[in-house]
């Protein structure tokens, strides 16, 4: 599972530190832009597995990623 985040996005920093301390082996990235710009501005955003995912805030992008990456684990 690769997650990135863009280095410009307003909710990045929080959840990327809570995710590489929880998850380390995983490949989780901040890069100079994801190609999301319209929304990079807006909210919340993250790309897990190239697929955009975007909330209201910081810690609902934690919560969301965190059940993406259980729901990958255990196959539900």
């Amino acid at each position: 599972m690769k997650i990135r985040f863009c280095e410009h996005n307003k909710g990045k920093g929080k959840v990327y530190r809570r995710l590489k301390e929880e998850f380390p082996d995983l490949d989780i990235k901040i890069k100079d832009c994801v190609k999301q710009c319209g929304v990079c501005r807006e909210m919340p955003l993250a790309t897990v597995d190239k697929k955009k995912v975007t909330v209201r805030d910081g810690d609902e992008l934690y919560v969301l990623i965190v059940a993406l990456i259980q729901k990958e684990a255990y196959g539900q």
